[in-house]
């Protein structure tokens, strides 16, 4: 992979929200690599020196922001854009927040809460979390995606069928991102790149740190994907895996419900061990914990799993 970009877009050339009309702040050609400097989710409303009263203020139109777009030369409806993570250059800090009103356990919690992170953005050393907590870092990029064809202007905060805000840890370096193609030039953005993240993100928020991006494009003419598809270039958990996890589950005719059981189980169980608080365990457990469907087959009730790994508080 190139790491030395044929391109690079400032920050500054960012948006909020996905629209077919915007005009692409570069032009290039299959086969080029670009560097993106991204801005964190919260639109540069929010700083290393940021504090809870902050939280009172945030501007949620201005959420989430994407560097780009990029037009792709050649790029046709019925075509998918591959995307291939070259690198990133972290920032060295991020935040995370609990927001009243957006995260799984809403109802649960609906005072604001906020946890600066400071981290070494060379050697990427786990980053600590009160008293005794580490979290491995793993940077990639929340939202990444391609315009739709519907016109006017689309929020960037759900994800949609051309990518958008995915928050998949696994958008890392050395991934392969294929992205379906619905306008000509495919209009591409990135942006909402994050430190770290358990799959769910649960409580809405991952370890949001701005980053440089750097991607290299091609296309696969034809492909006519229905939704995106991915290619990860080796193991995805290993880097948490050696002490092991706790689990606790859900279990119930409706998955959305059994996912607030297991992931409130954790905060319990968090809680109780470790004497932390349950916003705070909260929050943790959306940085590096994981949600999975361990068994949809065996009605009338499906199984979820939270996955929480030893290895942060051992």
């Amino acid at each position: 992979m190139c790491n030395n970009p044929n391109h690079t877009i400032h920050r500054h050339h960012c948006h909020h929200g996905w629209d077919n009309a915007n005009a692409p702040v570069l032009r290039i050609a299959p086969g080029e690599t670009v560097e993106f400097e991204t801005v964190d989710s919260s639109g540069g409303q929010l700083s290393a020196s940021s504090t809870l009263a902050d939280m009172a203020t945030l501007d949620f139109s201005k959420v989430n922001p994407v560097t780009g777009p990029v037009f792709i030369d050649g790029a046709e409806p019925g075509d998918a854009l591959k995307v291939t993570l070259v690198s990133f250059k972290p920032s060295g800090w991020g935040w995370t927040a609990n927001i009243p009103g957006f995260g799984l356990l809403a109802d649960q919690f609906k005072d604001p809460a906020l946890h600066i992170w400071k981290y070494d953005p060379v050697g990427m050393a786990p980053a600590l979390y009160g008293p005794g907590g580490r979290v491995p870092l793993k940077p990639f990029t929340g939202t990444i995606g391609v315009a739709p064809a519907e016109g006017g202007l689309h929020s960037v905060v759900p994800p949609r069928r051309v990518g958008g805000n995915l928050d998949i840890r696994d958008m890392t370096v050395g991934t392969e991102l294929y992205l379906p193609v619905e306008v000509a030039g495919a209009l591409f953005s990135v942006g909402d790149t994050h430190a770290a993240q358990g799959d769910g993100e649960v409580c809405g928020t991952a370890i949001e740190s701005p980053m440089d991006v750097t991607l290299s494009f091609d296309l696969v003419k034809g492909a006519n994907l229905c939704f995106p598809r991915f290619r990860t270039a080796g193991p995805v958990t290993r880097h948490l895996d050696a002490e092991g996890y706790e689990v606790t589950t859900g279990v119930g005719p409706d998955l959305m419900e059994g996912a607030r059981a297991a992931v409130s189980g954790m905060i319990d169980l968090l809680t109780a061990r470790h004497g932390m608080s349950a916003v705070d365990a909260y929050m943790l457990c959306s940085v590096c914990g994981d949600l999975r469907i361990s068994e949809i087959v065996d009605m009338p009730n499906w199984v979820v799993s939270f996955y929480f790994p030893r290895v942060v508080l051992s």
